[in-house]
């Protein structure tokens, strides 16, 4: 029996150096306790060394995993396998989430930096008060084109895109609200719009312009339009600011019939575990310098008013990247269609792709 108790005990002490290790390395490595927050982001969307300063000013380890679709983003936010402590969806989604109760309340007391915000952006349909979200990035949906491949011609609609001098000269983006709600602005339509007819509509429009079509692509648009593989794209914003950095002789058009204007918001998860440590995150990331400094270096527009003054003045007077408030007055933010809606816009979409084919 004392040999057995012995073995016991063993085992015991063995047992809690074991846990103890596990413990010290989860610890290390940021996995437990107060010190750890789990960010939820696109894919290269932040600076990293921006986390490192977080990491060091607060003491908090950042666990930074990514998405590449809204749609991926909530799924697994409803499925609660991971409790992320911050997401960053874009403003449809945030109806969605807020409605479908998976989002917390922001508290705002603990967010002083949020007056850097410009009050444009702030208290917009799809979160009234900023109840649920904060503004990260805003953008907009536009042609990016190469005037010397075209001849010097200028594009400056949606509408221009049906030339027929321009076949198998442009790529459009693999998303289906960008495609089908350029279909449908071409025809003078809400993107918004969710008349079966005139989304038929839209989608008979879209079909008429594949001999111009070269690709349908995700990332691939700015190395096609880079090495002048193709000369116009239909991109983001951030995208082709990107692309232009690299040609000087790419442009940028915001089409007269209208476009998207579209925000990334940061979010509290209602599976998240270290509430105090989000809020300290947000309103780092809302110091005027740390905006400006995330700004460059991801290349969309920020939010961030007390920031514009940190970047370069040739930056945040492009009037393509940071149109006037009359600009974007005249734009739409996509709205939460619902279910069977975004169902239909899916649906009209792989159609599309079909018919190319």
């Amino acid at each position: 029996m004392k040999q057995l108790s012995q073995v016991f005990l063993a085992i015991a002490i063995i047992s809690a150096v074991l846990l103890y290790a596990v413990s010290g390395l989860n610890s290390s490595q940021g996995y437990s306790g107060a010190k750890t927050l789990t960010v939820y982001n696109w894919g290269d969307y932040i600076d990293s060394s921006l986390i490192k300063k977080f990491e060091k000013q607060t003491g908090i380890k950042v666990i930074y995993e990514t998405f590449d679709s809204n749609e991926a983003m909530m799924t697994k936010i409803q499925q609660g396998g991971t409790a992320y402590d911050i997401a960053v969806p874009s403003e449809y989604m945030i109806d969605k989430m807020r409605k479908e109760n998976l989002l917390l309340p922001l508290d705002h007391s603990k967010l002083p930096n949020l007056k850097n915000i410009d009050k444009r952006f702030m208290d917009l349909p799809f979160d009234p008060k900023n109840k649920y979200s904060i503004p990260y990035f805003w953008g907009t949906v536009g042609i990016v084109y190469n005037p010397k491949l075209l001849g010097n011609k200028k594009i400056t609609s949606w509408d221009d895109l049906w030339d027929k001098d321009l076949r198998n000269q442009i790529l459009l983006a693999d998303s289906a609200r960008e495609v089908i709600g350029m279909g449908l602005n071409s025809l003078n339509y809400s993107l918004n719009d969710t008349n079966k007819k005139h989304l038929q509509e839209a989608k008979r429009r879209l079909d008429s312009l594949t001999p111009n079509i070269k690709a349908i692509v995700g990332d691939e648009s700015r190395m096609l339009l880079e090495n002048q593989e193709a000369s116009i794209g239909v991109v983001w914003s951030g995208v082709a600011s990107e692309i232009m950095a690299e040609n000087e002789d790419l442009q940028y058009v915001l089409p007269k019939e209208g476009t998207n204007l579209w925000f990334d918001n940061m979010v509290i998860p209602k599976t998240a575990k270290h509430i105090s440590a989000a809020h300290k995150f947000i309103n780092f990331m809302l110091d005027a310098k740390v905006a400006a400094k995330n700004a460059e270096y991801v290349n969309y527009s920020s939010p961030n008013k007390a920031a514009l003054k940190y970047m370069p003045k040739a930056t945040v007077n492009d009037k393509r990247f940071y149109p006037s408030p009359e600009m974007t007055d005249k734009l739409e933010v996509y709205k939460n269609l619902g279910q069977k809606n975004l169902a239909y816009y899916n649906e009209l979409f792989l159609e599309f792709k079909m018919h190319r084919k």
